[in-house]
């Protein structure tokens, strides 16, 4: 655990401290690495499962939250079709006035304007490119920005921007969901000049999916 918990610097100053992202379990990847993720991870475990480096997950975070706070809150989608990313995703839409997409992504909602769902966001948020693969075609295809979480595993050929972290776990959901909105909502803040006065009502609890 304490070479897990090991970051390539000893006092860096992360948006959470570095113990609370390990018992979050952010890091903790698969026991699958491709290509595309190789320059994320950190090093691999005994039993198989590669380590993401926490570092640059968080400067990454900081990135995410800045360009997604140059973009209207009704022009942002985010999307899960994974189980323990509905309550994150959701709770994000709501802490951020955001538009959010769980479980089936119906064909042709970015796509059809005959369909009922039809939505013309500016960018997107997916949690999983793998699991949104149908959400991740849609927005390949009308060429707006794509944004994802994106673990171990994952391809990222179709993706604008990489957030490196564990996309599976109700934990580490939670803790990157929350970590988006509330930095994003104080970049919004920094853009107004009132940062100083920034405070963000929700825990991290507040967004973690039940058992």
């Amino acid at each position: 655990m304490a070479e897990e918990a090991k970051n390539k610097e000893e006092n860096v100053d992360t948006l959470i401290p570095g113990p609370d992202y390990l018992a979050s379990g952010v890091h903790i990847g698969t026991q699958q690495k491709t290509g595309d993720m190789k320059r994320f991870i950190y090093q691999a475990r005994p039993d198989g499962l590669y380590l993401l480096d926490v570092e640059t997950m968080d400067a990454r975070l900081r990135i995410a939250a800045r360009f997604l706070a140059n973009y209207e809150p009704s022009s942002i989608l985010v999307v899960s079709a994974r189980e323990y990313g509905h309550h994150p995703v959701t709770m994000f839409a709501k802490a951020t006035d955001t538009n959010a997409i769980v479980g089936r992504f119906i064909p042709g909602t970015l796509t059809n304007q005959g369909c009922a769902y039809f939505v013309e966001p500016s960018i997107m948020v997916l949690t999983d490119p793998l699991t949104d693969v149908q959400a991740l075609k849609e927005g390949v295809s009308t060429c707006i920005p794509i944004v994802a979480l994106c673990d171990t595993n994952n391809s990222t050929s179709n993706v604008d921007f990489v957030i490196p972290t564990n996309n599976h776990g109700r934990k580490a959901l939670a803790t990157i969901y929350w970590l988006l909105a509330r930095e994003m909502l104080r970049e919004r803040r920094r853009k107004e000049g009132q940062e100083e006065n920034f405070t963000f009502d929700y825990v991290v609890d507040d967004f973690e999916a039940e058992l």
